[in-house]
């Protein structure tokens, strides 16, 4: 969706989030604006996802409470570690990836954070759009700078996604697991998407930016508006917040980016094994030039790459980002 949203609308659902019922007359009042205007910017919020109650004679209100992004309860959350990050939140932009990659590009520190509440075009892998609801998804962006060189990142999109999983799986007792290269899963349904854009010199300064989206609640047209099956941490039973939950996700990575620089993917390999959603299982991947491939799971190698055993027990090896994995249903 890429109507462009009202400055206005943001302190209005903040002011809805109490959960009580507010008059349009008293929104009107309070934001200076016309009830008409109240009407068709919260009418709008119902396509970015988020349900608004409008009962005549009392007002509209939020049916399920929000808890909306707050960088200084992240960084509370965070502690020590809250000076290795600088937290830039906003209501809405068209996607954080592309506006940290236009702050990297112009010199943006290594640790900068983008979260957005609202995305109005949403990147996700292989050129697809990544639906979000506002106020039940968790977008964000980090800018992470390397001296090492492109050369040195192999494996990154998996690094993250373990990352993911493990701030998830702090709260839930459904675990989360992982598929090649980059999505996070509970029971082969979607949770947690990722795209990593890299650019710099083969071996010399390089920077990623890192972006991760995560379904916290969505909505049944949320879900109809996706090509696959997804899940989200309120079917799921996890009712931790957002604010505690990105502190949790920017502590795990902070984690894994310390030794991912260090030593590689090849010192998290096995702790990504030990989540790997499709060990073992017959599977499919579709390549950049259309042919489809067969063959049983069996794990990633040190640089990250996928391994595919084929019907002749030799081991094949993929790596690159436009591959598609899938169960193989036909086996």
């Amino acid at each position: 969706m890429n109507t462009r949203t009202s400055k206005a609308l943001f302190p209005i659902l903040r002011r809805l989030s109490d959960g009580r019922f507010h008059s349009g007359q008293a929104l009107a009042h309070e934001f200076r604006l016309s009830r008409a205007s109240i009407y068709n910017m919260l009418s709008q919020s119902e396509s970015m996802g988020l349900t608004v109650h409008a009962v005549r004679g009392r007002g509209y209100r939020l049916p399920d409470p929000v808890e909306w992004l707050d960088g200084d309860v992240v960084a509370r959350h965070l502690g020590t570690l809250a000076p290795a990050y600088a937290i830039n939140l906003r209501d809405s932009v068209d996607s954080t990836n592309t506006a940290l990659m236009a702050a990297a590009l112009s010199g943006a520190a290594d640790g900068s954070l983008l979260c957005a509440e609202h995305q109005q075009a949403g990147k996700g892998r292989r050129g697809r759009h990544w639906h979000s609801a506002l106020g039940g998804s968790l977008t964000f962006s980090l800018l992470w700078r390397f001296e090492s060189g492109l050369q040195s990142l192999a494996g990154l999109s998996l690094a993250v996604g373990l990352a993911i999983a493990r701030a998830v799986n702090r709260h839930s007792r459904h675990p989360a697991r992982l598929k090649w290269p980059n999505d996070v899963l509970v029971d082969y349904r979607k949770l947690a998407g990722i795209l990593v854009e890299v650019q710099g010199d083969m071996h010399g300064a390089a920077f990623a930016v890192v972006g991760v989206g995560l379904n916290v609640r969505l909505n049944e047209a949320q879900r109809d508006a996706v090509d696959q099956a997804v899940v989200d941490l309120a079917e799921m039973g996890v009712t931790v917040g957002r604010n505690q939950l990105l502190a949790d996700c920017l502590r795990e990575l902070h984690a894994v980016s310390t030794l991912f620089r260090q030593r590689g993917f090849a010192a998290l390999r096995e702790d990504w094994l030990a989540l790997d959603a499709y060990a073992g299982k017959a599977v499919a991947l579709l390549l950049p030039d259309a042919r489809s491939v067969q063959g049983v799971a069996a794990g990633v190698d040190e640089t990250g790459a996928f391994l595919l055993r084929d019907g002749q027990a030799n081991m094949n090896i993929y790596s690159g980002g436009e591959i598609s994995l899938r169960l193989d249903a036909g086996r």
